[in-house]
């Protein structure tokens, strides 16, 4: 079964999530040739303070 893993940050809704799920199985299925119930979506939510880039938490980096 193929299973696809999404990290993002906190902050999306529910139908933004059911929208994701769709377009990625979606996606999926008609480029890799698979059936929409064989494939597994796994959306984990991550604060910004858990991630970091370039030796900077995101929660710590100035916006621009």
């Amino acid at each position: 079964m193929p299973l696809i893993q999404v990290q993002m940050f906190v902050g999306r809704t529910p139908q933004q999530k059911r929208d994701l799920v769709r377009a990625l199985t979606d996606a999926f299925v008609e480029t890799a040739g698979s059936t929409h119930d064989a494939v597994d979506v796994i959306l984990t939510d991550v604060e910004q303070s858990d991630w970091g880039q370039g030796g900077e938490l995101f929660s710590e980096k100035k916006r621009d």
